[in-house]
Protein backbone atom coordinates (compact mmCIF):
# COMPACT_ATOMS: atom_id res chain seq x y z
CA UNK A 1 0.00 0.00 0.00
CA UNK A 2 3.38 2.10 0.98
CA UNK A 3 4.52 1.63 -2.54
CA UNK A 4 1.33 2.35 -4.40
CA UNK A 5 0.84 5.68 -2.70
CA UNK A 6 4.64 6.77 -3.32
CA UNK A 7 3.63 5.48 -7.09
CA UNK A 8 0.53 7.76 -7.19
CA UNK A 9 2.76 10.71 -5.91
CA UNK A 10 5.42 9.63 -8.70
CA UNK A 11 3.15 10.21 -11.03
CA UNK A 12 1.10 13.28 -10.09
CA UNK A 13 4.57 15.07 -10.02
CA UNK A 14 5.59 13.77 -13.33
CA UNK A 15 2.66 14.74 -14.93
CA UNK A 16 2.59 18.11 -13.13
CA UNK A 17 6.15 18.11 -14.32
CA UNK A 18 5.39 17.26 -17.88
CA UNK A 19 2.32 19.65 -17.98
CA UNK A 20 4.65 22.50 -17.08
CA UNK A 21 7.09 22.12 -19.28
CA UNK A 22 4.93 21.58 -22.26
CA UNK A 23 2.98 25.33 -21.32
CA UNK A 24 6.53 26.53 -21.45
CA UNK A 25 7.25 25.50 -24.59
CA UNK A 26 3.78 27.09 -25.69
CA UNK A 27 4.33 29.88 -24.17
CA UNK A 28 7.12 30.32 -25.96
CA UNK A 29 6.04 29.43 -29.49
CA UNK A 30 2.94 32.66 -28.24
CA UNK A 31 5.86 34.73 -27.31
CA UNK A 32 7.64 34.18 -30.62
CA UNK A 33 4.55 34.50 -33.15
CA UNK A 34 3.70 37.57 -31.11
CA UNK A 35 7.43 38.96 -31.98
CA UNK A 36 7.19 38.00 -35.39
CA UNK A 37 3.82 39.49 -36.16
CA UNK A 38 5.38 42.61 -33.82
CA UNK A 39 8.41 43.29 -36.16
CA UNK A 40 6.16 42.80 -39.17
CA UNK A 41 3.89 45.62 -38.39
CA UNK A 42 6.07 47.88 -37.18
CA UNK A 43 7.99 47.60 -40.95
CA UNK A 44 4.45 48.07 -42.36
CA UNK A 45 3.88 51.10 -40.10
CA UNK A 46 7.19 52.61 -41.19
CA UNK A 47 6.82 51.99 -44.73
CA UNK A 48 2.96 53.42 -44.35
CA UNK A 49 4.43 56.54 -43.24
CA UNK A 50 7.10 56.72 -45.92
CA UNK A 51 4.05 56.01 -48.85
CA UNK A 52 2.01 58.80 -47.29
CA UNK A 53 4.10 61.31 -47.04
CA UNK A 54 5.88 60.15 -50.48
CA UNK A 55 2.49 59.81 -52.49
CA UNK A 56 1.93 63.94 -52.86
CA UNK A 57 5.31 64.13 -54.62
CA UNK A 58 4.74 61.34 -57.36
CA UNK A 59 1.16 61.64 -57.90
CA UNK A 60 -0.15 62.55 -61.35
CA UNK A 61 -0.77 65.98 -60.83
CA UNK A 62 3.18 66.84 -60.36
CA UNK A 63 5.73 67.24 -63.36
CA UNK A 64 8.98 65.22 -62.92
CA UNK A 65 12.23 66.62 -62.91
CA UNK A 66 13.44 64.91 -65.88
CA UNK A 67 12.55 62.20 -67.53
CA UNK A 68 14.25 58.84 -69.66
CA UNK A 69 12.69 56.79 -72.41
CA UNK A 70 14.00 53.43 -73.10
CA UNK A 71 12.59 51.64 -76.52
CA UNK A 72 13.23 48.28 -77.48
CA UNK A 73 12.19 47.76 -81.55
CA UNK A 74 11.89 43.99 -83.12
CA UNK A 75 10.53 43.19 -86.54
CA UNK A 76 9.61 39.86 -88.25
CA UNK A 77 9.40 39.32 -91.76
CA UNK A 78 6.18 37.11 -92.53
CA UNK A 79 7.19 36.26 -95.70
CA UNK A 80 4.38 33.33 -96.10
CA UNK A 81 1.28 36.39 -95.75
CA UNK A 82 3.19 38.89 -97.14
CA UNK A 83 3.65 40.67 -93.68
CA UNK A 84 5.97 42.82 -91.36
CA UNK A 85 5.78 42.35 -87.24
CA UNK A 86 7.15 44.90 -85.84
CA UNK A 87 7.21 44.73 -81.47
CA UNK A 88 8.01 48.02 -79.71
CA UNK A 89 8.87 47.89 -75.71
CA UNK A 90 8.79 51.61 -74.70
CA UNK A 91 10.05 52.27 -70.40
CA UNK A 92 9.19 56.04 -69.70
CA UNK A 93 11.58 57.15 -66.48
CA UNK A 94 10.20 60.24 -64.44
CA UNK A 95 12.17 61.24 -62.00
CA UNK A 96 11.46 62.68 -59.07
CA UNK A 97 13.56 65.13 -56.46
CA UNK A 98 12.42 64.87 -53.14
CA UNK A 99 13.77 67.58 -50.54
CA UNK A 100 15.99 65.40 -47.80
CA UNK A 101 14.22 67.27 -44.85
CA UNK A 102 11.39 65.06 -45.53
CA UNK A 103 13.37 62.12 -44.14
CA UNK A 104 15.60 63.87 -42.17
CA UNK A 105 18.78 62.85 -43.35
CA UNK A 106 22.23 64.44 -44.19
CA UNK A 107 21.70 65.04 -47.82
CA UNK A 108 20.44 67.82 -50.38
CA UNK A 109 17.89 66.01 -51.47
CA UNK A 110 16.95 62.35 -52.84
CA UNK A 111 15.89 60.98 -55.91
CA UNK A 112 13.09 58.84 -56.81
CA UNK A 113 11.73 57.19 -60.04
CA UNK A 114 8.27 56.38 -61.47
CA UNK A 115 8.44 53.93 -64.44
CA UNK A 116 5.83 53.49 -67.12
CA UNK A 117 5.71 50.71 -69.43
CA UNK A 118 3.71 50.48 -72.80
CA UNK A 119 4.26 48.08 -75.46
CA UNK A 120 3.49 48.35 -79.19
CA UNK A 121 2.73 45.59 -81.31
CA UNK A 122 2.42 47.32 -85.66
CA UNK A 123 1.58 44.40 -88.81
CA UNK A 124 2.44 46.32 -91.85
CA UNK A 125 0.75 44.74 -95.44
CA UNK A 126 3.26 44.87 -98.02
CA UNK A 127 2.78 46.42 -100.99
CA UNK A 128 4.22 45.70 -104.59
CA UNK A 129 2.25 48.83 -106.58
CA UNK A 130 4.41 51.52 -104.09
CA UNK A 131 8.06 50.00 -104.87
CA UNK A 132 7.52 47.84 -102.24
CA UNK A 133 6.76 50.17 -99.60
CA UNK A 134 4.26 48.44 -96.65
CA UNK A 135 0.63 49.69 -95.62
CA UNK A 136 -0.04 49.41 -91.71
CA UNK A 137 -3.15 47.50 -91.47
CA UNK A 138 -3.33 46.59 -87.50
CA UNK A 139 -1.51 48.61 -84.90
CA UNK A 140 -1.83 46.86 -80.99
CA UNK A 141 -1.18 48.91 -77.71
CA UNK A 142 -0.62 48.21 -74.06
CA UNK A 143 0.14 50.74 -71.94
CA UNK A 144 1.20 49.10 -68.30
CA UNK A 145 1.59 51.38 -65.25
CA UNK A 146 2.52 49.01 -62.94
CA UNK A 147 0.13 47.14 -60.17
CA UNK A 148 -0.16 48.25 -56.53
CA UNK A 149 1.95 45.15 -55.78
CA UNK A 150 4.84 45.44 -57.68
CA UNK A 151 5.05 49.51 -56.82
CA UNK A 152 4.41 48.39 -53.11
CA UNK A 153 7.58 46.08 -53.44
CA UNK A 154 10.06 48.07 -55.31
CA UNK A 155 9.18 51.17 -53.02
CA UNK A 156 9.76 49.20 -49.64
CA UNK A 157 12.94 47.93 -51.35
CA UNK A 158 14.34 51.15 -51.97
CA UNK A 159 12.85 53.12 -48.87
CA UNK A 160 15.16 49.52 -46.86
CA UNK A 161 18.09 50.39 -49.01
CA UNK A 162 17.89 54.62 -48.27
CA UNK A 163 17.53 53.51 -44.35
CA UNK A 164 20.03 51.64 -44.57
CA UNK A 165 22.48 53.93 -46.36
CA UNK A 166 22.17 56.86 -44.02
CA UNK A 167 21.44 54.91 -40.78
CA UNK A 168 18.38 56.74 -39.81
CA UNK A 169 18.24 57.06 -36.03
CA UNK A 170 16.26 54.23 -33.89
CA UNK A 171 14.33 56.75 -32.00
CA UNK A 172 13.22 58.82 -35.04
CA UNK A 173 11.96 55.30 -36.66
CA UNK A 174 9.60 53.98 -34.06
CA UNK A 175 8.96 55.38 -30.78
CA UNK A 176 8.67 53.29 -26.97
CA UNK A 177 4.85 53.69 -26.72
CA UNK A 178 4.08 52.66 -30.04
CA UNK A 179 6.39 49.29 -29.60
CA UNK A 180 4.79 49.03 -26.50
CA UNK A 181 1.12 48.83 -27.62
CA UNK A 182 2.28 46.27 -30.54
CA UNK A 183 3.67 44.04 -27.92
CA UNK A 184 0.90 43.83 -25.53
CA UNK A 185 -1.96 43.49 -28.53
CA UNK A 186 -0.10 40.63 -29.86
CA UNK A 187 0.84 39.39 -26.73
CA UNK A 188 -2.71 39.40 -25.57
CA UNK A 189 -4.01 37.80 -28.98
CA UNK A 190 -1.20 34.99 -28.29
CA UNK A 191 -2.67 34.55 -24.96
CA UNK A 192 0.03 35.57 -23.10
CA UNK A 193 -1.44 37.76 -20.47
CA UNK A 194 1.61 38.73 -17.97
CA UNK A 195 3.73 41.84 -17.11
CA UNK A 196 6.93 42.58 -19.91
CA UNK A 197 9.52 44.61 -20.11
CA UNK A 198 11.18 45.31 -23.63
CA UNK A 199 14.03 47.21 -25.15
CA UNK A 200 15.66 47.48 -29.12
CA UNK A 201 19.12 46.71 -29.10
CA UNK A 202 21.83 47.59 -31.88
CA UNK A 203 23.78 44.85 -31.93
CA UNK A 204 24.92 44.79 -28.27
CA UNK A 205 23.76 48.28 -27.16
CA UNK A 206 20.69 49.06 -25.89
CA UNK A 207 18.91 51.67 -27.78
CA UNK A 208 16.68 54.49 -26.21
CA UNK A 209 13.29 52.27 -27.40
CA UNK A 210 13.15 50.26 -24.31
CA UNK A 211 11.19 50.28 -20.58
CA UNK A 212 12.89 51.77 -17.54
CA UNK A 213 13.14 47.99 -15.81
CA UNK A 214 14.32 45.84 -18.83
CA UNK A 215 16.85 43.41 -17.96
CA UNK A 216 18.32 41.12 -20.62
CA UNK A 217 18.12 37.74 -19.18
CA UNK A 218 18.46 34.06 -20.60
CA UNK A 219 14.77 33.84 -20.79
CA UNK A 220 14.35 36.63 -22.99
CA UNK A 221 12.56 36.55 -26.43
CA UNK A 222 14.37 38.46 -29.43
CA UNK A 223 13.64 39.41 -33.00
CA UNK A 224 15.31 41.23 -35.24
CA UNK A 225 13.23 44.31 -36.93
CA UNK A 226 13.97 46.65 -39.57
CA UNK A 227 15.32 44.24 -42.42
CA UNK A 228 17.60 45.49 -45.02
CA UNK A 229 16.95 44.16 -48.61
CA UNK A 230 18.83 41.04 -47.63
CA UNK A 231 16.89 40.05 -44.82
CA UNK A 232 19.45 41.15 -42.23
CA UNK A 233 19.46 43.90 -39.44
CA UNK A 234 21.82 45.17 -36.43
CA UNK A 235 18.39 45.66 -34.82
CA UNK A 236 16.87 43.03 -32.01
CA UNK A 237 13.78 43.49 -30.33
CA UNK A 238 14.00 41.86 -26.90
CA UNK A 239 11.11 40.96 -24.10
CA UNK A 240 11.37 39.52 -20.67
CA UNK A 241 8.84 38.69 -18.45
CA UNK A 242 9.89 38.69 -14.74
CA UNK A 243 7.03 36.84 -13.61
CA UNK A 244 7.16 34.10 -16.65
CA UNK A 245 7.85 31.57 -13.71
CA UNK A 246 4.09 32.16 -12.10
CA UNK A 247 2.41 33.09 -14.93
CA UNK A 248 2.84 29.37 -16.04
CA UNK A 249 2.31 28.11 -12.45
CA UNK A 250 -1.06 30.25 -13.06
CA UNK A 251 -1.72 28.05 -16.10
CA UNK A 252 -1.23 24.62 -14.37
CA UNK A 253 -2.75 25.83 -10.75
CA UNK A 254 -6.03 24.34 -11.16
CA UNK A 255 -4.55 20.89 -11.32
CA UNK A 256 -1.92 21.19 -9.01
CA UNK A 257 -4.59 22.28 -6.65
CA UNK A 258 -6.80 19.01 -7.63
CA UNK A 259 -3.50 16.84 -7.56
CA UNK A 260 -2.71 18.16 -4.13
CA UNK A 261 -6.64 17.31 -2.41
CA UNK A 262 -6.86 14.59 -4.21
CA UNK A 263 -3.36 13.46 -3.25
CA UNK A 264 -4.16 14.50 0.62
CA UNK A 265 -7.39 12.65 0.71
CA UNK A 266 -5.63 9.46 -0.41
CA UNK A 267 -2.94 10.25 2.38
CA UNK A 268 -5.38 10.77 5.37
CA UNK A 269 -7.02 7.85 4.26
CA UNK A 270 -4.10 5.78 4.29
CA UNK A 271 -2.80 6.88 7.74
CA UNK A 272 -6.32 6.57 8.90
CA UNK A 273 -6.26 2.91 7.79
CA UNK A 274 -2.64 2.59 9.30
CA UNK A 275 -3.59 4.08 12.48
CA UNK A 276 -6.51 2.15 12.69
CA UNK A 277 -4.50 -1.38 11.86
CA UNK A 278 -1.90 -0.49 14.53
CA UNK A 279 -4.70 0.44 16.71
CA UNK A 280 -6.32 -3.13 16.18
CA UNK A 281 -3.02 -4.41 16.75
CA UNK A 282 -2.53 -2.71 19.99
CA UNK A 283 -5.84 -4.12 21.21
CA UNK A 284 -4.97 -7.29 19.99
CA UNK A 285 -1.70 -7.53 22.16
CA UNK A 286 -3.26 -5.75 25.44
CA UNK A 287 -6.30 -8.74 24.88
CA UNK A 288 -3.77 -11.59 24.90
CA UNK A 289 -1.56 -9.75 27.51
CA UNK A 290 -4.69 -9.38 29.78
CA UNK A 291 -5.83 -12.95 29.14
CA UNK A 292 -2.44 -14.74 29.68
CA UNK A 293 -2.08 -12.51 33.25
CA UNK A 294 -5.44 -13.25 34.08
CA UNK A 295 -4.74 -17.10 33.28
CA UNK A 296 -1.57 -16.16 36.06
CA UNK A 297 -4.00 -15.07 38.60
CA UNK A 298 -6.06 -17.28 37.96
CA UNK A 299 -3.57 -19.60 39.38
CA UNK A 300 -2.89 -18.77 42.61
CA UNK A 301 -5.98 -18.02 44.15
CA UNK A 302 -7.02 -21.24 42.90
CA UNK A 303 -3.97 -22.94 44.37
CA UNK A 304 -4.60 -21.13 47.73
CA UNK A 305 -8.34 -22.62 47.66
CA UNK A 306 -6.98 -26.33 47.34
CA UNK A 307 -4.47 -25.59 50.21
CA UNK A 308 -6.71 -24.26 52.32
CA UNK A 309 -9.50 -27.58 51.53
CA UNK A 310 -6.64 -29.91 52.35
CA UNK A 311 -5.76 -28.20 55.17
CA UNK A 312 -9.21 -27.99 56.87
CA UNK A 313 -9.54 -32.07 55.87
CA UNK A 314 -6.30 -32.78 58.19
CA UNK A 315 -7.58 -34.86 61.09
CA UNK A 316 -5.15 -32.55 63.34
CA UNK A 317 -6.39 -28.92 61.95
CA UNK A 318 -10.41 -29.95 61.34
CA UNK A 319 -11.05 -29.95 65.44
CA UNK A 320 -9.15 -26.35 65.67
CA UNK A 321 -11.51 -24.09 65.40
CA UNK A 322 -8.88 -21.08 64.78
CA UNK A 323 -7.12 -22.54 61.90
CA UNK A 324 -10.45 -24.02 60.28
CA UNK A 325 -11.90 -20.08 60.19
CA UNK A 326 -8.16 -18.91 58.90
CA UNK A 327 -8.40 -21.28 56.20
CA UNK A 328 -12.01 -20.29 55.46
CA UNK A 329 -11.54 -16.49 55.44
CA UNK A 330 -8.17 -17.33 52.89
CA UNK A 331 -11.03 -19.42 50.91
CA UNK A 332 -13.18 -16.31 50.99
CA UNK A 333 -10.49 -13.68 50.41
CA UNK A 334 -9.65 -16.06 47.06
CA UNK A 335 -13.54 -16.36 45.85
CA UNK A 336 -13.77 -12.58 46.12
CA UNK A 337 -10.33 -11.98 44.45
CA UNK A 338 -11.74 -14.80 41.39
CA UNK A 339 -14.86 -13.14 41.03
CA UNK A 340 -12.81 -9.54 40.71
CA UNK A 341 -10.74 -11.09 37.98
CA UNK A 342 -13.73 -12.39 36.15
CA UNK A 343 -15.29 -8.95 36.03
CA UNK A 344 -11.68 -7.46 34.73
CA UNK A 345 -12.03 -10.18 31.87
CA UNK A 346 -15.74 -8.97 30.89
CA UNK A 347 -14.19 -5.47 30.84
CA UNK A 348 -11.94 -6.38 27.91
CA UNK A 349 -14.64 -5.63 25.89
CA UNK A 350 -14.92 -2.34 26.72
CA UNK A 351 -11.14 -1.97 25.22
CA UNK A 352 -12.85 -1.54 21.53
CA UNK A 353 -15.01 1.27 22.28
CA UNK A 354 -12.29 3.23 24.73
CA UNK A 355 -14.87 3.35 27.57
CA UNK A 356 -12.10 1.10 30.11
CA UNK A 357 -11.29 3.71 32.54
CA UNK A 358 -9.03 2.58 35.89
CA UNK A 359 -9.73 4.68 38.77
CA UNK A 360 -6.51 5.68 41.19
CA UNK A 361 -7.04 6.73 44.48
CA UNK A 362 -5.04 7.33 47.33
CA UNK A 363 -4.08 4.27 49.05
CA UNK A 364 -1.67 3.02 51.93
CA UNK A 365 0.90 0.73 50.27
CA UNK A 366 1.99 -1.09 52.92
CA UNK A 367 -1.72 -2.31 53.37
CA UNK A 368 -1.51 -3.67 49.78
CA UNK A 369 1.38 -5.34 50.27
CA UNK A 370 0.11 -7.15 53.63
CA UNK A 371 -2.86 -8.14 51.47
CA UNK A 372 -0.59 -9.32 48.42
CA UNK A 373 1.03 -11.45 51.27
CA UNK A 374 -2.12 -13.01 53.02
CA UNK A 375 -3.17 -13.93 49.63
CA UNK A 376 0.13 -16.05 48.72
CA UNK A 377 1.33 -17.39 52.58
CA UNK A 378 -0.48 -20.40 52.21
CA UNK A 379 1.30 -21.33 49.28
CA UNK A 380 4.96 -20.43 51.18
CA UNK A 381 3.79 -22.52 53.66
CA UNK A 382 3.32 -25.51 51.72
CA UNK A 383 6.79 -25.05 50.37
CA UNK A 384 8.21 -24.76 53.47
CA UNK A 385 9.60 -21.37 53.23
CA UNK A 386 8.89 -17.75 54.58
CA UNK A 387 7.99 -14.30 53.97
CA UNK A 388 9.09 -11.71 56.20
CA UNK A 389 7.82 -7.91 55.64
CA UNK A 390 10.05 -5.57 56.94
CA UNK A 391 8.09 -2.08 56.19
CA UNK A 392 9.73 1.02 56.99
CA UNK A 393 8.76 3.59 54.65
CA UNK A 394 7.50 6.49 56.49
CA UNK A 395 5.40 7.89 53.94
CA UNK A 396 3.57 4.87 51.96
CA UNK A 397 0.91 6.65 50.56
CA UNK A 398 0.46 6.37 46.75
CA UNK A 399 -1.52 6.85 44.12
CA UNK A 400 -3.16 3.62 42.50
CA UNK A 401 -6.02 1.13 41.78
CA UNK A 402 -5.93 -0.95 44.28
CA UNK A 403 -7.14 -3.89 42.64
CA UNK A 404 -4.79 -4.00 40.14
CA UNK A 405 -1.88 -2.86 42.10
CA UNK A 406 -2.49 -5.57 44.67
CA UNK A 407 -2.62 -8.05 41.80
CA UNK A 408 0.46 -6.60 40.25
CA UNK A 409 2.63 -7.20 43.92
CA UNK A 410 0.75 -10.94 44.18
CA UNK A 411 2.27 -12.06 40.76
CA UNK A 412 5.61 -10.62 41.92
CA UNK A 413 5.54 -13.03 44.97
CA UNK A 414 3.64 -15.56 43.04
CA UNK A 415 6.81 -15.36 40.72
CA UNK A 416 9.45 -15.69 43.56
CA UNK A 417 7.74 -18.43 44.77
CA UNK A 418 7.34 -20.64 41.66
CA UNK A 419 11.19 -19.54 40.34
CA UNK A 420 12.71 -20.52 43.70
CA UNK A 421 14.58 -24.05 43.41
CA UNK A 422 14.29 -24.67 46.87
CA UNK A 423 12.40 -23.22 50.00
CA UNK A 424 11.57 -19.68 48.84
CA UNK A 425 12.86 -17.34 51.30
CA UNK A 426 11.23 -13.78 50.92
CA UNK A 427 12.37 -10.73 52.31
CA UNK A 428 9.98 -7.35 51.60
CA UNK A 429 11.58 -3.93 52.39
CA UNK A 430 9.98 -0.11 51.72
CA UNK A 431 11.92 2.76 52.74
CA UNK A 432 11.55 5.86 51.40
CA UNK A 433 14.27 7.98 48.97
CA UNK A 434 13.31 11.62 48.64
CA UNK A 435 9.29 11.97 48.15
CA UNK A 436 9.82 8.20 46.38
CA UNK A 437 8.53 5.25 48.08
CA UNK A 438 11.08 1.95 47.55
Amino acid sequence: MSLSLIGIIFVQSFFINSSLENESKQFTLNVKTALSLVSNQIDDYEYRNYRDKLQPYLSNTNEPDSTAVQRLLVAFEDNENDKTIVHQNIVLEERFKIPSLFFEIDADSTDFSKYTNERITEVYQKSSLDNGSMERVSQIRELDNMNDEAKNFLYRDSYKALVSQYQYPINKRVSTELVLNFVKKNLNNQGVKTDFEFAIFDDDLSTKVRTENFKKTTNSYGVPIFLDVNDESSYTLWVDFPERNKFLFSTILWMIVLSIVFTAIIILAYTSAIYQLIKQRQISQIKTDFINNMTHEFKTPIATINLALDAIKNPQVIDDKEKVARYLSMIKEENKRMHAQVENVLRISKLEKNELNISKDRVDLHDLIQEAVDHVELIVEDRKGYIKTDLNAEYSTVLANDSHFTNVIINILDNAVKYSPQEPKINIVTENIGNSII
